[in-house]
Order: structure tokens, then sequence, then C-alpha cells
């Protein structure tokens, strides 16, 4: 019988490495795997060793695996150690955070706070999955149980938004709005909620006098019904009849559609290229 990965008992909260693939790499795909790169001539390593190890016998969801670099250069060379005692932290095969030195105990209990996936950092990358596998609705109770935990989470509140947008606009914007910065990839998405947010308020009395003031106003027409498949190619219609009718507005109209509804979605493989053949 094939023994199981790491060690058992007592200790299966840390132990030596004798086979990196099998101790770490594999089970850091179940779970996270701490590595502590010694030696044990290594003064600094013997003052780490033990903080290490004390933790690891308190943790819940990660072992502390101890790497003898004296006995697998091949595995230090392979991992750039150049100082020791060095700390890396293993998650699904790969060096996610880490750190050099004796750190204090305190330090390497925050460290560890930031660096361990949370349950919601696991949520938030199955909701982008989703999202990425065209299956956008799926992460709906994902991204909903990140914010019942945290309120503002930033990346769970603008995706949550994402979908929200169009059955309950002013639930996505006030998402949006108090939402810390979620980062670059997350900025073109705010931006068409906001946008989508003006549209749906705005009234054809509102509009300017122009060439294209009646596709705009049957395409807001449209937006409001949903009609998706009749808003897009109205709002193209404005832009060769009056480019910037309306600051721009039908341009800005169509890019966030585009990105809300997503790359996948039929309006978008529809229309994309007509809307980039209007513009130029």
């Amino acid at each position: 019988m094939q023994a199981p990965f790491g060690p058992q008992g007592a200790d299966a909260q840390r132990f030596d490495v004798t086979d990196f693939d099998r101790d770490v790499l594999i089970p850091s795909h179940a779970a996270p795997v701490l590595v502590d790169f010694w030696a044990p001539w290594c003064g600094p390593c013997r003052v780490l060793g033990p903080v290490l190890e004390r933790l690891a016998d308190e943790a819940d969801g990660w072992t502390l695996a101890k790497v003898n670099t004296d006995q697998h250069p091949q595995v230090s060379a392979q991992y750039g150690i150049r100082g020791i005692p060095a700390v890396k932290l293993f998650v699904d095969g790969a060096v996610v955070d880490e750190f050099t030195g004796a750190l204090p105990e305190a330090a390497i209990r925050q460290w560890l706070e930031k660096a361990l996936p949370s349950e919601n950092t696991q949520r938030l990358a199955a909701a982008e999955a989703a999202f990425e596998a065209g299956e956008a609705e799926a992460a709906r109770p994902l991204l909903e149980q990140i914010l019942a935990d945290e309120p503002t989470h930033p990346q769970a509140s603008i995706r949550l938004a994402q979908l929200l947008a169009f059955e309950d606009p002013d639930r996505a914007l006030t998402l949006v709005e108090r939402a810390p910065f979620a980062g670059p990839h997350y900025v073109q998405i705010a931006e068409a909620i906001r946008t989508l947010a003006h549209l749906g308020q705005t009234t054809p009395s509102d509009l300017p006098e122009g060439p294209g003031r009646e596709a705009f106003t049957q395409a807001l027409v449209a937006l409001a019904d949903g009609d998706f498949d009749a808003a897009v190619p109205r709002f193209i219609e404005v832009i060769t009849v009056d480019r910037y009718y309306a600051d721009d507005a039908a341009r800005k109209a169509c890019v966030a559609l585009f990105t809300l509804l997503g790359p996948q979605h039929e309006v978008t493989r529809t229309y994309r290229r007509r809307f980039d053949m209007a513009l130029y």
C-alpha cells in the first residue's frame, strides 16, 4: 500500500521533507504548506525553527515542512535560496508569499494572517472562475457570502454589482461607490456601472438637439426594456451619424454594455466588430 502524503499522527502539522514533490507540491493543492528552508549550522534557523513549529502546532488548515538545505541543494537552488532561514508559502503547487530571516513571532503571525488564503479568497477565486467560464450567475451566492462577511470587500462588491447592473441598478451603484479600490482589472467594470446608472436616469427631454437624438432616444427606450439587441445597434447608429453626440455618450454606452455582458454574450459577439468599425 502506498504511504499517505506527509507525516501522520502527532507530527502531522510539521515534518521533515524527504521528497519535495510528494511532501510539499502535491499536498499544497489540498491545503497550504509552509516550507522552512534551514540548516543545522545556521544560528538564526535555530531561533526561527521552534517559533514556526509552535505556530504549526496551533495551525488550522496548513502544515509546516522543513527542508534541510544541506541535504536538498537542488531544491534550494530551484527556489532561489540564497540566505537562510528562508520561509515560503506554497498554495496549489506555487509560492504565493515568502520572507527571509528570523522574524519575531508577532511579525510572523501578522504575515501568516495576510499570506494564508482565507475562505473568502477561495470563494472569490471560484467566482472569478465562473465569470471566466461564462457562467457568471453561478458566482452570485459566492459573492453574497463574501459580502456577508466583509460588506465592503472591493472585488466582490464590483463583481456582484456587475451581476446586478441591469436588475437592480441602485444597489449596483451603491456597491460600486462604497467599495475601496479593487485594482485595475475592476476599474472598467465600475465605470461601466456608473455609465449605465447615468443612462438609466436620462430622459429624452435631457438630450440635446442633433442628428443622433432620435436614435439615442430609441436606444434609451430599448435599454430600459432590457432589450440590448435593440439598444446597441441604435447606439452604433448615433456614432455613425453624430460621433460625439451628448459628450460621446453612445460610445460610452456600448463600451459599458460590452463590459458588463462579457465577451461571450451574444450581443457582444454580434455587435462588437460593427461598433469598432463605426469608430474608425
